[in-house]
C-alpha cells in the first residue's frame, strides 16, 4: 500500500541496470516457466496422479511425524523441586537443601537462586522444597540452553546423598494446575487406597524403564514414622481415665496446642502448648508422661509429669498420676505423611520429562501400553493431567479444525465463483503445503504441535492464492473471451506467475526471522516460521503444475455432469485435449 503511494512510474529508458536485470530475470523465468506448463499439459495423466499422490502422502506423514503440546522454552529460568525421606527431620532437610544450592551455584550458567524448605501452600510435606533458578543472560552462558544446563546439573546433584532434585524450565505458555516434580504428570486415582499401594509402585518401575522418559517420580509417599498407639481399655477403665484424657494428654505433648493468647500494646503472641522438642523424638517418652486416676478428671486438665523435672499439671485427683506406658502399648509403623483426593477418591500422580529427542505423542501412547501391561484393576481409573492432558485433548481436535477451516474455505470461495468444483481445484493446492510443512518439521527434529498447527492453519490462507490467482483469470477469459479452457488456464499461469512469485517470497521471506531467529523464548516462534516456509517452497513447485491439470480435469467432469442432467442419458467424458 505505502509502494503504491511514495512509487512513482517511470519509462524503461529511464530505469537503471538493477531494473533491466530483474526485468530480464523475470522474463526468462516465465519463458521457461511456460515451456514447462506445455510439457506438464501433455501428460496430464501423470501430473494428476502426482496430485493424488500428494493427498496420500500427506495422511502418511501426519500419522509418523512427532506430536507435542508447546515447544519447550528457554526463558532463563528454572524451578527445581527436591525430595528427601520421609523420614527426614526439618534441620537435616535444611542441610541438605544447602548441600544442593551449593552445587548449583557452581554451575557457570547460574545467575542466582532462591530456595525454601517446609510445609506452605506449595510444599505440602516436611521432606519437600523448591528452588527457584535465575540463569544467566544465553549470550553469556555461551548459548547453553536451560534443557543442557538441566542435564550438566543433574549428574553432579546426584551425588549429593539422600535427596533428589527435579528440574524443569519455566515456561511462559503453561496449563498447569499444580506444581509437580517434572513437566508431565499421569494420576491415577481408586476408592480404595489400597489399591493405589499395591499397583502404583509396579506402575512407576514400569515408566522407569520406558526409554522416552526421564526424571520419573511419585508423589506416593507411605514411609514415613507412624506409631501406633492401642490402650488397654480395661486397666484405663479401673482407673477411671477415658480415651479422650489420654488423646487430650498426646496433644497437649505433641499437636502443638494453642491454650492462649498473651496482648501487648504493639503485639500479640500466641501461647503454644507441648513437651520440650528433646521429647519429641523417640517414642520413650511416652514412659514419662502421667495422667491423673480418678473419673473426675475427665473434666479437669490433664497432669502431665516428665521424668527428671519437679513440674507437674495437677488434676483434682487425690491418687498418684498412673504413667501413660502402663495404659497403652506402642508400635512403630509405616505411615503415609500425605493422601492426596483428586474428585473426592485418593490419587497418586506420577510426573516425568522427556528423554532428548523423544516426542509427547509417542511418550503418551507407551505410557497407555504400559498401564496396560501391568494389568491393573478397573477401579483405578488413569488420567494424564496439566501438560499432558491437555495435550490429549488438542489432538483429539486437530483434524477437526483443519477440516473446519477447509470446509470455511470451500463455502466462501463457492459463493465467490459460484461453482461447486472449481473451490476443489483451489482447495488441491494444501496437501502439497502439508507435505512441505511436515517434511520441513521432520528435517529441524520438531514436533508437529499447537504452534506448527497455526503454521498449517495459515498456510491454508496463504498456498490457495495460487489457484486463486490462476482459475480468477482462466474463468473470465472463458465467460467473457471466449477462450478454450486449455488457452485460458495456459494464459493464466504466464500473466499470474510474477504475482504468484511475489507474494509467495513476501511470505517466505517473512518467516525467516521466526524460524532462525534467537533469543528468549524463540523456541515457541520456530516451529511457525518452519511449516510455513517447508509450505511453501514444496507447494509453489508443485501447485504451479498440477493447478492446471486439476482445472482442466474438473472442468470437463462439470462440463459432462450438466450434459448428462440435460440428457438424462450417461455421457462419457471427453479425452484431455492437448496444448501444442
Amino acid at each position: 500500500m505505502m509502494s503504491a503511494r511514495i512509487l512513482r512510474h517511470h519509462p524503461e529508458s529511464e530505469q537503471g541496470r538493477l531494473y533491466r536485470w530483474s526485468e530480464w530475470c523475470f522474463v526468462k523465468s516465465i519463458e521457461a516457466y511456460g515451456a514447462m506448463v506445455r510439457v506438464v499439459l501433455r501428460h496430464q495423466a501423470l501430473t494428476l496422479l502426482t496430485a493424488v499422490a500428494t493427498l496420500g502422502l500427506t495422511f502418511y506423514l501426519y500419522m509418523i511425524v512427532p506430536k507435542g503440546f508447546f515447544p519447550v522454552q528457554d526463558t532463563g529460568a528454572l524451578l527445581g523441586i527436591s525430595q528427601a525421606p520421609e523420614t527426614v527431620s526439618f534441620s537435616s532437610m535444611a542441610r541438605r537443601q544447602q548441600e544442593l544450592a551449593s552445587v548449583i551455584r557452581q554451575d557457570p550458567a547460574v545467575e542466582n537462586l532462591t530456595s525454601f524448605i517446609g510445609a506452605d501452600g506449595v510444599n505440602t510435606t516436611m521432606n519437600s522444597g523448591r528452588i527457584q533458578i535465575t540463569l544467566k543472560p544465553l549470550e553469556e552462558r555461551g548459548a547453553v540452553s536451560a534443557v543442557d544446563v538441566i542435564r550438566r546439573l543433574g549428574t553432579k546433584l546426584q551425588q549429593v546423598p539422600g535427596i533428589e532434585l527435579f528440574l524443569q524450565p519455566v515456561q511462559d505458555l503453561t496449563v498447569e494446575d499444580r506444581v509437580s516434580r517434572t513437566q508431565y504428570q499421569y494420576a491415577l486415582d481408586a476408592p480404595d487406597k489400597a489399591l493405589l499401594d499395591r499397583w502404583v509402585p509396579q506402575l512407576l518401575e514400569r515408566m522407569k524403564r520406558l526409554p522416552e522418559l526421564r526424571d520419573v517420580a511419585s508423589d506416593q509417599q507411605n514411609n514415613g514414622l507412624g506409631l501406633l498407639v492401642n490402650i488397654d481399655r480395661d486397666t484405663a477403665g479401673r482407673l477411671g481415665i477415658t480415651p479422650q484424657n489420654i488423646d487430650d494428654a498426646l496433644y497437649d505433648s505433641f499437636g502443638q496446642r494453642q491454650v492462649s493468647t498473651i496482648y501487648t500494646q504493639t503485639n500479640q503472641f500466641h501461647v503454644i502448648l507441648e513437651v520440650a522438642p528433646r521429647y519429641q523424638q523417640d517414642q520413650g517418652a511416652l514412659g514419662s508422661m502421667y495422667l491423673p486416676i480418678g473419673s473426675a478428671s475427665a473434666n479437669l486438665a490433664t497432669t502431665i509429669a516428665l521424668a527428671g523435672t519437679n513440674s507437674a499439671l495437677t488434676g483434682a485427683a487425690a491418687l498418684a498420676p498412673a504413667p501413660l506406658q502402663s495404659l497403652v502399648r506402642a508400635t512403630s509403623i509405616p505411615a503415609p505423611i500425605t493422601i492426596n483426593h483428586q474428585s473426592q477418591f485418593p490419587v497418586v500422580t506420577l510426573s516425568f520429562n522427556l528423554a532428548p529427542g523423544a516426542s509427547l505423542g509417542t511418550a503418551v501412547q507407551h505410557i497407555r501400553q504400559a498401564t496396560k501391561e501391568v494389568g491393573m484393576p478397573a477401579s483405578i481409573e488413569p488420567s494424564f493431567q496439566g501438560t499432558a492432558h491437555a495435550f490429549e485433548t488438542s489432538l483429539a481436535n486437530e483434524s477437526t479444525l483443519i477440516l473446519a477451516a477447509m470446509v470455511t474455505v470451500y463455502l466462501v470461495l463457492g459463493i465467490l465463483y459460484e461453482s461447486f468444483i472449481h473451490p476443489i481445484t483451489i482447495l488441491s493446492t494444501l496437501p502439497s503445503a502439508g507435505v512441505g510443512a511436515i517434511l520441513a518439521l521432520i528435517l529441524f527434529k520438531k514436533d508437529l504441535d499447537v504452534i506448527a498447527l497455526i503454521g498449517i492453519i495459515l498456510l491454508i490462507g496463504i498456498v490457495k492464492k495460487n489457484a486463486i490467482m490462476m482459475i480468477d483469470f482462466a474463468l473470465e477469459a472463458e465467460r467473457h473471451e471466449g477462450k478454450p479452457p486449455e488457452e485460458a488456464i495456459y494464459q493464466a499461469c504466464l500473466l499470474r506467475f510474477r504475482p504468484i512469485m511475489m507474494t509467495t517470497m513476501a511470505a517466505l521471506l517473512g518467516a525467516v526471522p521466526l524460524a532462525f531467529g534467537s533469543g528468549v523464548g524463540s523456541e515457541l516462534r520456530k516451529p511457525l516460521g518452519i511449516c510455513i516456509i517447508g509450505g511453501l517452497l514444496l507447494s509453489q513447485v508443485l501447485t504451479l503444475f498440477t493447478t492446471p491439470v486439476i482445472y482442466l480435469y474438473f472442468g470437463r467432469a462439470a462440463a459432462w455432469m450438466a450434459r448428462l442432467r440435460g440428457s438424462g442419458q450417461h455421457a462419457e467424458p471427453p479425452a484431455a485435449a492437448e496444448l501444442t
